[in-house]
Formats: C-alpha cells, sequence, structure tokens
C-alpha cells in the first residue's frame, strides 16, 4: 500500500456463525483485494475436497479454525476503496475468546458488528455492542446479515434495528446506520442489492469511505504513563531517565510537565532515545525517556501531562461502566488490583449502581456482576489514581480489574465521584466509634512510663542503614528503660503475610496491618520503631492516619524521596549510627516524648 493513502483500521465483529469471516472475505474478493489467483486457488481446493466454498475460507489460514469452523483470534487483512486504504481485523465471536477479540479490536478506529436475520440478536451480540463502546470506537455499522434466510424480509430488518437500538441506547453507543446484507452473495456489500429495493442506504464499502478519522493522536493533549525510572552511575553519568510511551500529544525540550497523581513539576531537560541521538521533540506511540531539570523522584505509575494543556484528573473514586471475564462474581467490598495504564492499584467496588442483563433489553438491580454481563459501578482505589474520562483520552480512560492474577473485568471510566470520606476514613471512623477504652488514660500510661508513645518509622533506599540505626535505637532506649519495640516490615511471622499474594495486594496488606499494629502498641502507651524500604509518600500517609490519634515521626535515610512537611528528621545515608540515634533521641525530646530530664 502506498504510503500517502490514508488507512483505516476496521474490526469485523458479530456472535459465532453470523458470517464476520465471509463478509471479510467477500470484501476482499469483491474489491480486487486478493493476491492474483488466491480465489480460484481456494475454490479447486474446495473441490478437490468435494466440500462447497465459502468466502471465509479465503480468511481462516489456521487449519485449527477450519477444523472447527470458528476463528480462534484475529486475523488481519487489507483491501482498498477509491478513497483510502483498510486494514481489517476479523475477530472471534465466540463467547469463550472474548478477551482475544478485545485485545485484536484495541487499536480499531471503526466497526462493523454483525447479526444473523434468521438467528436474530443473541447474548454475545450485546457483549461485543459493549466491547465497541468500552475500545471508544465511534465509527459503528450494524450489518444484519443472512437476509437471503428471511426472504428479504424489510419487517424482520426493522424489528432487529430497533430491538439492538433500543439496547444500545443502555450503554450511550450510537451506531451510524443499519445495513442488511448477504455475505455469500455479495448483497449491500460494495453496491446495493436488487433483492432489497425497499432499503435505500449505501451499501458497506461507501459506509465505510463516510467514516470520519479522528485526529491524530499527536494533536491531542499529552499523556505519558511512566514506565520506569533509570539511574546510570558508570563513567560520571548522573542522568535519571523517566521512560515510558507517549499515549497521545506531543512534548519538546522546555516545557513544564506535571506527574501526576503525585502532582510534582518539572521541565522537560532533554529526549532521550535508546542507542540513538537525543531530539527536541517527541510524539505520540514513540517509546523514549525524559530527563528534567531539577531532581525529583518519580515512581513507575505516574501519566505525566504538559502544564499548559488540561491534565489528568486525579481521585480515589470514579464511576465506571465494567466489563466482566472472570470465573467468580465480581462482588462489592472484596479487593482486586486495578491497572490503569502503568498504574496498579488496590481496588473495591464500593456500589453496583445497575447490571446490564445480556439476555434482557432492561438493567437490573444485583448485589454481583456475573460472567459476561456488563454493569454500571463505583469504584474506589486504596490511593489516588491518575485517569481521563473515556470520551475526552481512550488510552487512560479503560482499565482493567486483576483477580487471582486473571484479568478478569475491563472498563471504561464515566466520571470521577467527589467524596469527603474514602475507605480508609470510614475505617477509621468505625474503628475508633468502637474501640473499648480503659480507665487509664494515655498521660497516665506517660507517667507510669516516663515517656509518651509514639510511633517511629525509619525510611530509605536498600542498604542506607536505616535498619541498622532502627535497631541501635531499640536498644539505647531500652537500657534506658523505655517501653521500645523494633519490628521491620519484612517480619512476615507477626504481619502474617502470604507469599502466595499478588505483589500489588499484599503491600498495602502489609501497610494496613502495619499501621493497626502501630495503633495498638501505641495507644498502649509504647515506642514502636519500624524500617521500610521502597514505599511512598502516600503509604506513609496511610500509616500516620492509621496510628492517629497517636503520634508518628517519619526518620528518612539518605535521599529524600518525600516532602518536606512529611519527613520529621533526615539522615544522610550510612550515618553512624550512635550519632544517628542521638539525632533521633533530641527530636523526640523535642517533641515532648521523652522527658528532657532525662537527656540533657
Amino acid at each position: 500500500m502506498s504510503d500517502h493513502r490514508e488507512q483505516m483500521n476496521v474490526v469485523i465483529v458479530g456472535h459465532v456463525d453470523h458470517g464476520k469471516s465471509t463478509l471479510v472475505g467477500r470484501l476482499l474478493a469483491d474489491t480486487g483485494s486478493l493476491p492474483e489467483g488466491k480465489l480460484e486457488a481456494v475454490k479447486k481446493n474446495c473441490e478437490r475436497n468435494a466440500k462447497p466454498f465459502e468466502y471465509a475460507f479465503l480468511l481462516d489460514a489456521l487449519k485449527d479454525e477450519q477444523a472447527q469452523g470458528i476463528t480462534i483470534d484475529t486475523a488481519r487483512s487489507f483491501f482498498k476503496s477509491d478513497k483510502r486504504d483498510y486494514i481489517i481485523i476479523d475477530a472471534p465471536g465466540h463467547i469463550e475468546f472474548l478477551k482475544n477479540m478485545i485485545s485484536g479490536a484495541a487499536r480499531a478506529e471503526a466497526a462493523l458488528l454483525l447479526i444473523d436475520a434468521h438467528e436474530g440478536i443473541r447474548e454475545n451480540s450485546k457483549r461485543h455492542g459493549y466491547v465497541m463502546r468500552f475500545l471508544g470506537i465511534k465509527n459503528v455499522a450494524v450489518c444484519v446479515n443472512k437476509m437471503d434466510l428471511v426472504g428479504y424480509d424489510q419487517k424482520v430488518f426493522e424489528q432487529i434495528k430497533t430491538d439492538y437500538t433500543k439496547f444500545l441506547q443502555e450503554i450511550n453507543l450510537t451506531p451510524k446506520c443499519f445495513i442488511p446484507i448477504v455475505a455469500f452473495h455479495g448483497d449491500n456489500i460494495v453496491s446495493n442489492s436488487k433483492n432489497m429495493p425497499w432499503y435505500q442506504g449505501q451499501d458497506i464499502l461507501r459506509v465505510l469511505d463516510s467514516f470520519e478519522k479522528a485526529a491524530p493522536k499527536e494533536n491531542q493533549v499529552f499523556r505519558m504513563p511512566v514506565q520506569d525510572i533509570y539511574k546510570f552511575t558508570e563513567e560520571g553519568d548522573e542522568r535519571r531517565i523517566i521512560a515510558g510511551r507517549i499515549a497521545t500529544g506531543t512534548i519538546k525540550i522546555g516545557d513544564e510537565v506535571i506527574f501526576l497523581p503525585s502532582g510534582k513539576k518539572n521541565r522537560i531537560k532533554s529526549i532521550e532515545y535508546f542507542n540513538g541521538p537525543s531530539r527536541q521533540q517527541a510524539f505520540a506511540d514513540q517509546s523514549l525517556g525524559f530527563t528534567v531539570d531539577t531532581e525529583i523522584y518519580i515512581r513507575p505509575g505516574e501519566i505525566l501531562c504538559k502544564q499548559s494543556e488540561s491534565t489528568a484528573q486525579v481521585s480515589s473514586k470514579f464511576k465506571a461502566n465494567v466489563f466482566w471475564m472472570g470465573k467468580q462474581p465480581l462482588v462489592r467490598n472484596k479487593t482486586y488490583k486495578l491497572k490503569i495504564a502503568t498504574q496498579q492499584v488496590p481496588v473495591v467496588i464500593s456500589e453496583i449502581l445497575h447490571v446490564l442483563n445480556a439476555a434482557e433489553l432492561s438493567s437490573s438491580q444485583k448485589d454481583h456482576v456475573d460472567r459476561h454481563e456488563v454493569a454500571e459501578c463505583t469504584f474506589e482505589t486504596m490511593k489516588p489514581v491518575a485517569f481521563d474520562l473515556v470520551g475526552e483520552i481512550a488510552e487512560t480512560g479503560r482499565f482493567v480489574i486483576v483477580d487471582n492474577y486473571e484479568i478478569s473485568g475491563g472498563g471504561i471510566i464515566l466520571s470521577a465521584v467527589a467524596s469527603q470520606d474514602n475507605l480508609l476514613m470510614t475505617h477509621i471512623k468505625k474503628r475508633e466509634f468502637a474501640w473499648e477504652r480503659s480507665h487509664i488514660t494515655p498521660d497516665v500510661r506517660a507517667q507510669k512510663y516516663d515517656h509518651k508513645s509514639a510511633f517511629i518509622i525509619l525510611t530509605g533506599e536498600i542498604d542506607t542503614g536505616k535498619q541498622r540505626i532502627a535497631k541501635a535505637l531499640e536498644e539505647a532506649l531500652f537500657q534506658l528503660g523505655r517501653f521500645v519495640y523494633f519490628l521491620g516490615i519484612s517480619n512476615r511471622l507477626v504481619l502474617a503475610t502470604h507469599d502466595s499474594k499478588d505483589k500489588t495486594l499484599g503491600k498495602f496488606e502489609q501497610i494496613q496491618q502495619l499501621g493497626e499494629l502501630a495503633h495498638l502498641m501505641t495507644d498502649a502507651g509504647l515506642i514502636l520503631v519500624t524500617s521500610i524500604t521502597n514505599i511512598d509518600q502516600y503509604e506513609l500517609e496511610v500509616l500516620k492516619k492509621l496510628n492517629s490519634p497517636n503520634r508518628t515521626f517519619v526518620v528518612n535515610v539518605g535521599e529524600n524521596q518525600f516532602s518536606d512537611q512529611l519527613v520529621d528528621l533526615q539522615l544522610k545515608r550510612n550515618e553512624d549510627s550512635e550519632i544517628a540515634v542521638k539525632k533521633i533521641v533530641d527530636l523526640l525530646v523535642k517533641s515532648l516524648v521523652l522527658d528532657p530530664e532525662y537527656f540533657i
């Protein structure tokens, strides 16, 4: 295909045996897009094997597919019209291969959705309609195939059109048109059919040509999910390269940027390519890296935006439509893993608003979502995430849900939900309300123990000496008769964390358990000391909130990754234990945790 001609990706979807592969084969044949002699070779092969010729055989190249008579994966082929070149994707229609269909259709710009006129609308027809909505495909035409089997009856076509339009309105999808066709005989494929004079619309080829291409991705606002951060140390190279794939937009050296959800701001210093020269500008769909003017600590999962444009939204609560494919039902208040771009966070469904029944044309109220059902739900993440609404930027408005290490659902974000209380604050309020306290007050305990309670968190990268300092602090306070205990978050026996648990969910479970344990021990008037590696600012704030109203002190060792407001004391990397302990004790004295009389 010539480079200067416009191209469009089109996906063909529909229930199994409704004629998708036949339609594609007919389009290839009728537009003269087959290699020379291909059609004749397939027909001769059918004669030799004494089986009737099918246009689907032009596409079904896999032996397993021909043997079973179903398409088990996506197949790509090409054809031309006078206006543009088409890359057409024939997607599997069988219910068990929905994941294959979604992955194959993810880059489609337009869709032809087939319904068998004789069989009518099937449950999978509805599910495929939702998948088109999920993928953000706006150019959709519904083709009612096999009209010859119903005697080219206009009433059958109109009834299917009425029923399916009603369903599509439920999921806010508006097709461009409905076309009655017979794919095998070529009716209304590349020219209007004489068998259906009552249809005054366009044939499929002209409908495809009427579809408008979306604005190029590089013309949209800038979004780049951060995939990783690379730091080089050899030969004096001090670069910290922020790497990822640009989803939309363009960026150039000197642009002011913001990382979300952290909110950290900076300026692009350089654009880096692997084994290539640096460039002044970068565009959508390019994989590359950036350096920024001032060193800041960024974690994978952030979304990079330009400050001069509208930025992504940040929230821990949003409303979304979800298509569930998990073996077990989707239920409220169970913790799943949510993946938006490169972000991975724990999530729960706080509310199931309604479930779209795939067998009917109406919604229903249910307390769970069964396999292959569509539902509108309110999702709440354990920490803020950055996203766009699917109608604005599809690439950062879609997500998947992981259950037991398997991708079990996909969704599209409809709106952010404003809420004063999140799951954490709701939990803390319930805990405090139900907490049974004795007559021994914190002041009485402090007088008895000669110190107030405190939760001391030593943070920093690995091999910074923080655990050594934490243990030295425990020993020093213990020798002075203070009630102190050291607990490393790696102590899995205490925290009861299972090795088999998903890493994202397991880590957050550890954070929650440590926070609850800290609250218990500080409520008992003790000093708890812990050291933690690989924790972000929000997780630190979670620990402080879980320990509230008791006091928490953050001591950072080495490079500071957090805001100055969050860190109470900064220590040098691998600082001498005796000096570090004295600094921490001075902090506790100034904060009136320890009595100054004993530590002057």
